[in-house]
């Protein structure tokens, strides 16, 4: 695995994904990779100040809310991060977008956590393990993809990032029981034994059986009959 330099580099704790740093509009997504072995000492993951936040888009309007991280741990040697792996519970989604007291909170969470989303049910929980880390260039490729304009568009990937990315992170996301290697630009800081990491980017949700409404299946998009498969994601992860 490449460690992470004293400028830190912190592993990730987001979720979902398929390609940017070559080209494209949402993280390169890959096949499954060797986990990290970790060494040195371990810290926790503060739960309640860590998050992940999503937002789904369709051509009449959007959803957004966040999926609580349950528990984690990062492993350090020296300066360096030398692996880490997170916890979230789709059972415990929230939807930010409506009040829970609303009918249509109520319809809408249930239709996520359906097997048409993230069939919770059978897989209540997803993972993230990292693999490897690299320091982000300057010159580093990002293209944003040609998304069908509506009222409604899913927001770029260029849009998405956040300022000033440190490193490059990659690492074995599991969701409704499919695991995909995921790669996509973050900004860590490592200050007196605590990692705060912060990263924003896009990803395929088709990439992991999440099809519901699929747009490629959309015989005509200007009858606004589907959902955009790009989905934004942010994550702000502390652990101390």
């Amino acid at each position: 695995m490449n460690l992470i330099k004293t400028s830190g580099l912190f592993l990730a704790g987001a979720l979902l994904v398929a390609s940017c740093g070559q080209k494209g509009e949402t993280v390169e997504t890959s096949e499954a990779k060797e986990v990290a072995k970790a060494t040195g000492k371990t810290i926790n993951v503060n739960e309640t100040a860590s998050k992940v936040s999503w937002t789904g888009y369709k051509p009449a309007g959007k959803h957004y809310g966040i999926i609580p991280v349950t528990e984690g741990e990062i492993s350090i040697e020296g300066s360096n991060i030398t692996g880490g792996e997170f916890t979230f519970d789709i059972t415990a989604l929230e939807i930010h977008d409506m009040e829970k007291t609303e009918e249509s909170y109520g319809k809408l969470h249930g239709h996520l956590q359906s097997p048409d989303f993230f069939d919770a049910a059978n897989h209540p929980k997803a993972t993230f393990e990292v693999t490897s880390v690299e320091p982000f260039t300057a010159d580093a490729e990002i293209e944003d993809k040609e998304e069908f304009k509506t009222e409604f568009t899913p927001k770029s990937l260029s849009e998405q990032m956040v300022e000033a990315p440190t490193h490059w992170i990659s690492g074995n996301l599991t969701m409704r029981g499919t695991t995909k290697n995921i790669k996509f630009p973050a900004s860590v800081k490592i200050e007196d034994g605590s990692v705060s990491a912060k990263a924003g980017f896009n990803i395929d949700r088709t990439d992991w059986g999440l099809s519901y409404g699929d747009e490629s299946t959309a015989v005509d998009k200007a009858k606004d009959k589907f959902i955009y498969n790009t989905v934004n994601v942010g994550f702000e992860i502390k652990a101390n």
